[in-house]
């Protein structure tokens, strides 16, 4: 018996393809999502038939499909005709109407845009897009700073379907009085996954990224469980590929429950965002947060604005909630005598097994 069969050898690899491992990759058939792919369907068909399409608001928790299952709609769109233009964006970053228009001028083709002001800006979009019809996708809609675009598009804009997608139901009843009589959105809510569809998900990506019997059953059932109990279908494609990584460099053939629950303790890696793309403020909030972890919003908002901080209560709080959506922090709700209240908690000092 061969002490070094189990080992890998120079050249080879456990992995296949890990683009399939990225929470960005759009699969061409989108699981476990069929019905609500069906209500985007739905509400964007009357662009089809020269009418104006329905208007959509999406939320839900993070990690359920929510991006994923609109961009495939959008894909399939682009694909029946070029008629209806289709337009996503990502709040996370492009949060100002200014922003945003100058973001669609560029994905609509526009040149030397630097000086132009947010009404000029409005007009070239307002120009182009009346020719036809178009589908916005606005990803991510409660990081937004402000929501002026909204009216402009839903006054100015004929023929159009338009999509807000969000964690939070509340984010609907933040929206001006103005915009949410002209939206008059269909609500879309997407479950979280269950643990059975968790398992077809995980299992489909594993086929596409790994060389085939290279899991062991049980590990890979462990991970299954773990990321169905936090409700975040990237939590378990990361433990997936830091399995993969960590078995690698002990140039193991099989990937076991050791790999696993070493990546179980990298976990508190795991951040949807890489925080050198945060912002200034988002960085500084982020140190005051691991300086104060533990503590309640409102003491640290204080240690904030005694630095020197500019942010009102209202503003810091919406980034306390970014941080919390990229699994910078984690927040917990609490009652006491005083009212209700938000821990705030460093994700280094939260596992998984914490979940």
């Amino acid at each position: 018996m061969s002490l070094f069969k189990d080992m890998l050898r120079s050249g080879e690899s456990l992995f296949r393809d890990t683009v399939f491992l990225s929470y960005d990759f759009q699969p061409k058939v989108v699981t476990c999502r069929e019905n609500e792919q069906m209500r985007f369907a739905v509400a964007v068909r009357p662009l089809l038939q020269d009418h104006t399409g329905r208007n959509l608001f999406v939320y839900g928790p993070p990690g359920v499909g929510k991006t994923t299952a609109c961009k495939h709609v959008l894909r399939e769109l682009e694909e029946e005709t070029t008629d209806i233009t289709p337009i996503y964006i990502n709040c996370w970053k492009e949060n100002t109407s200014f922003k945003i228009f100058t973001k669609l001028c560029d994905d609509l083709g526009f040149k030397f845009i630097q000086n132009k002001k947010t009404s000029e800006l409005f007009d070239l979009i307002k120009t182009k897009l009346n020719k036809g019809a178009a589908v916005f996708v606005f990803d991510e809609v409660d990081k937004l700073e402000d929501t002026d675009f909204l009216y402009a598009l839903l006054e100015d804009i004929y023929r159009k379907s338009i999509i807000l997608i969000t964690n939070y139901r509340d984010s609907y009843s933040e929206l001006d009085e103005r915009i949410r009589s002209r939206f008059a959105p269909e609500f879309l809510y997407f479950r979280p996954y269950s643990e059975a569809e968790v398992g077809t998900i995980l299992l489909q990506r594993r086929d596409y990224s790994f060389v085939q019997q290279c899991w062991d059953e049980e590990a890979f059932k462990e991970i299954v469980e773990k990321c169905a109990e936090t409700k975040d279908l990237r939590v378990g494609l990361y433990l997936m590929r830091e399995a993969g990584n960590l078995a690698e460099e002990k140039s193991s053939r099989q990937i076991n429950m050791e790999h696993v629950a070493q990546a179980f303790q990298k976990v508190d890696e795991f951040h949807i965002k890489p925080t050198d793309g945060l912002d200034d403020d988002l960085q500084l909030i982020l140190n005051l947060v691991r300086d104060h972890n533990g503590k309640k919003i409102g003491d640290i908002y204080t240690a904030y604005a005694e630095m020197g901080g500019e942010l009102s209560y209202k503003s810091f709080s919406r980034r306390i909630l970014k941080l919390d959506e990229g699994k910078y922090i984690s927040t917990e709700r609490i009652s006491g005598k005083e009212g209700n209240s938000t821990l705030i908690t460093y994700t280094s000092t939260k596992k998984l097994t914490e979940f």
